[in-house]
């Protein structure tokens, strides 16, 4: 008859497989802490300080000095402003368009939907400067294509400068972010909605339920994980835009973000004093709003 309970392993063997596995961590364990803990460390210290390029070391203490003038700064609200109307405007619509796209395809057959996946996928392995630069063509005051499709359409009756109008700008931006941030949640939700207990909906189709019905009730809860893994990384990435503003307005016309103020109160006015803290301050308090919105789409998935 077979031992019912079988020999507990050895401590020893226990302790050699822990330092094993905690020796195949450690290169990863040193670039995280190197690369991303201290680094946050020295931001949150310098963020404190009047540190500039031309003092030694962290600078001088000045409290919540830096903290304080940026809610008094009317370029930082803007930005502010601009950060948050990206993310409130990008996110649902990537989620929604994700979503309604990955639901039309998930259930083609395979050749075809490797098409459709690599297609939407495409944007995301491209490089940004790339993309970026047939994005600034195609908005040309010029010799853009929208400015020659609305003209010969008799839409519009002379060129529009896309880029370089404030009413426009911001737009142009949002869009560009929503078609290079679509691929990643659609390649995501094909996998989950495949993954979906299909006998769960063949009771239901039996029972009479619509495919409305079937969705929420059957298919959404057990993508749950998955959206809210998509809305996390979506927010993060719509708070970080940068490398669009920097390759197409360089903060003009109104599309200044707090991740290019931080940049340009860094690197690029190196005339005003204690501009390393007071940059620092602006990454501090952009940390703190990807994280508490961040918390709240927890705690609502969750709930549901």
């Amino acid at each position: 008859m077979a031992k019912q309970n079988q020999p507990a392993m050895s401590r020893a063997l226990q302790r050699r497989e822990n330092i094993s596995g905690y020796l195949f961590l450690l290169p990863s364990l040193i670039f995280f802490v190197g690369f991303v803990i201290i680094p946050m460390v020295i931001c949150i210290l310098t963020s404190l300080t009047d540190a500039n390029m031309h003092t030694a070391g962290l600078g001088n203490f000045v409290g919540l000095k830096n903290f304080v003038d940026l809610w008094q700064d009317k370029t930082f609200l803007q930005a502010l402003w601009n950060t948050f109307l990206i993310v409130i405007v990008s996110v649902p619509t990537v989620c929604a368009f994700s979503l309604w796209v990955s639901s039309a395809i998930y259930k083609l057959n395979g050749k075809l939907l490797s098409a459709f996946r690599c297609i939407f996928y495409l944007p995301v392995v491209t490089g940004s400067v790339a993309v970026t630069v047939v994005w600034k063509w195609m908005f040309d005051n010029y010799t853009g294509i929208f400015n020659y499709v609305l003209k010969s359409t008799g839409v519009i009756e002379k060129n529009i400068n896309w880029l370089g109008d404030s009413r426009f700008a911001i737009w142009c931006i949002i869009l560009i972010l929503f078609t290079t941030s679509v691929g990643q949640p659609i390649v995501l939700y094909v996998s989950a909605l495949g993954n979906v207990d299909q006998s769960l909906i063949e009771a239901a189709s039996v029972d009479g339920a619509t495919n409305l019905q079937v969705f929420w009730k059957i298919k959404w809860p057990q993508i749950m994980p998955t959206t809210l893994y998509i809305l996390v990384i979506t927010t993060i990435n719509s708070f970080q835009c940068f490398a669009l503003i920097q390759l197409l307005t360089q903060g003009g016309s109104n599309t200044n973000t707090v991740m290019y103020y931080i940049y340009y109160t860094a690197f690029k006015l190196t005339e005003k004093a204690g501009h390393f803290g007071y940059a620092n301050a602006m990454g501090v308090i952009l940390a703190i709003f990807i994280g508490l919105l961040s918390a709240l789409q927890f705690k609502l998935a969750k709930e549901k």
